[in-house]
């Protein structure tokens, strides 16, 4: 008998068909990485993966912030006799307290034999019989005892949610532009959840916005590595862009004239280091910029895919998940971007394509962009 974590995929990964082995190879050699200098054994039983630690609580905190995975339980390994699942369930059940309860039986060894049915009636009555306070209740029970029939049996009480998703890296790429707010985090969060590997570019207006600011960005991406196991942080200079901007074009054009140039770079960084995708924090009608003529004026410039997974989400929704995912406390810190510098007091809410070509055409727009591609810092694998 011993103590083993039991690891439940995400149910789209037994959709994908002659695909699967290469989703379950990734979500095994992600977990793996995430496991990285801790002892452990990886353990298999008809279909079921299990991990066996002397740290079983240290691996299950990592294990379950891996995409892919959607649920991790703890359970107790026994020999697969009814007597020996019995007296396990039975120690299950001790801690349970005055409560209604009911077994659930997966017996996947077809040469065990007992059918999950009767071995749930049979494992229900002799915790009834040795437990005092419980009471059956099929329907709507306040606890389930798992019973998992293999090679072995599998005996658990406690399911903790993981985050699910796909295996990261099983989904092409996306760069993330990384503001420092709150909601670009999530963005890189949800699209790296679905399987994409997130690279992020962060805008530094240096001397208008501090190195501390730099720094929080930075801590952001960290955080987001903790999901992904790696992230490269881009950081483009963007001072003058911004100066040239402020001086040639009309003021209350500034914020999409300025997101024009951020999605430039963010497409060049892209290509150069062959990034399939960019993603934005943008949601419908947040701020000036995000109304649906700004989002089409910004877009315009892109060569590859945008994707914006916020899009049609509430803020609080937003923060929600930040708070969630360990991202809010770090995007509050009050060090200012190059988003919240330099706003005119009346931003354009519903820019005209055709204005605002004509607006920056003003702008040597290839210098600036590749004056800012030539001073480009990166750090890789925060």
């Amino acid at each position: 008998m011993r103590k083993l974590l039991l690891i439940k995929y995400a149910s789209e990964i037994f959709l994908k068909g002659l695909n699967r082995n290469s989703f379950e190879n990734k979500l095994r050699s992600n977990i793996e990485a995430v496991l990285k200098g801790c002892q452990y054994e990886f353990t298999y039983d008809q279909g079921r993966w299990f991990i066996y630690s002397e740290d079983l609580e240290d691996v299950m905190s990592k294990v379950k912030k891996v995409f892919g995975v959607s649920e991790v339980c703890i359970v107790t390994e026994v020999e697969p006799t009814v007597e020996a699942i019995g007296a396990q369930a039975i120690k299950e059940a001790q801690d349970f307290g005055e409560t209604t309860f009911k077994v659930v039986c997966n017996r996947a060894n077809k040469k065990f034999p007992i059918n999950s049915m009767e071995l749930g009636r049979q494992i229900g009555a002799i915790v009834l019989k040795n437990v005092k306070g419980l009471k059956v209740d099929v329907h709507n029970p306040e606890k389930v005892i798992n019973v998992e029939v293999r090679e072995k049996a599998y005996i658990y009480s406690k399911k903790i949610k993981a985050v699910g998703g796909l295996p990261y890296g099983t989904n092409g790429s996306t760069m993330l532009m990384l503001s420092g707010g709150i909601d670009s985090p999530v963005a890189g969060y949800m699209m790296a959840r679905r399987g994409v590997e997130v690279s992020a570019i962060y805008f530094h207006s240096h001397p208008y916005t501090s190195e501390r600011a730099k720094e929080k960005v930075k801590d952001l991406a960290r955080i987001l590595k903790g999901y992904t196991g790696k992230i490269n942080l881009y950081v483009a200079p963007f001072t003058d862009i911004q100066m040239a901007i402020i001086d040639k074009c009309p003021e209350n054009e500034l914020t999409i004239i300025m997101r024009r140039f951020m999605m430039r770079l963010a497409c060049k960084v892209a290509e150069k280091y062959n990034i399939d995708s960019v993603t934005t924090g943008e949601s419908i009608g947040q701020v000036a910029s995000q109304t649906m003529q700004g989002l089409v004026v910004s877009t315009d410039v892109a060569d590859r895919p945008v994707f914006r997974p916020l899009i049609a989400m509430d803020k609080t929704d937003i923060m929600d998940i930040a708070r969630e995912i360990g991202s809010y406390e770090t995007s509050i810190l009050p060090y200012e971007d190059c988003c919240t510098i330099f706003v005119p007091k009346h931003p354009k809410t519903k820019p005209r394509l055709d204005i605002i070509r004509k607006s920056e055409s003003v702008l040597d727009i290839d210098k600036l962009v590749q004056d800012a591609m030539d001073n480009l810092e990166i750090y890789e694998n925060l």
